[in-house]
């Protein structure tokens, strides 16, 4: 007969699992998931209605940014992912915007997804810190759009 030897199970490693703002983000999704089911044309509603939650400098960079990008690329369609305002192109979330008190950072971000047709090479970047948009900042803006949608 056979003798078999059993291993120790492995220990779990401990986590010290989602942070709070994690959990609400993963909230958020799901409801946007549910709420988007078979309701068109909510997208921008919600979009702004998050922007409006946002403190008073945050929501007027969030509104212009919000105008740069359907200025940019009209076709995108403005939805909520995750909590914060994005801008979709064929389903897909393209560009983000991250408020700063959302992860109680120093500074707000402009983010673009995998979809967007920003490759430069070997190495370039996906997200952008955003702290005021002068005119210079929104030409630059207006032209990662536009890259972006391809």
């Amino acid at each position: 007969m056979a003798t078999t030897v059993k291993k120790a199970p492995a220990k779990a490693k401990k986590s010290e699992g989602f942070s709070d703002f994690e959990k609400d983000a993963m909230k958020e999704r799901a409801r946007e998931l549910k709420s988007g089911k078979g309701k068109a044309g909510n997208g921008e509603a919600e979009l702004k209605a998050k922007i409006a939650e946002f403190a008073p400098e945050e929501r007027a960079l969030a509104t212009r940014l919000h105008e740069l990008v359907m200025a940019a690329a009209p076709s995108l369609e403005p939805k909520t992912w995750y909590g914060m305002p994005a801008w979709y192109k064929d389903g897909k979330p393209l560009c983000h915007f991250v408020n700063s008190s959302k992860f109680k950072t120093r500074y707000a971000t402009l983010g673009f997804s995998e979809q967007a047709k920003l490759d430069d090479g070997d190495l370039w970047p996906n997200a952008f810190a955003l702290i005021r948009l002068t005119p210079a900042v929104e030409a630059k803006v207006t032209a990662l759009v536009k890259k972006a949608v391809g």
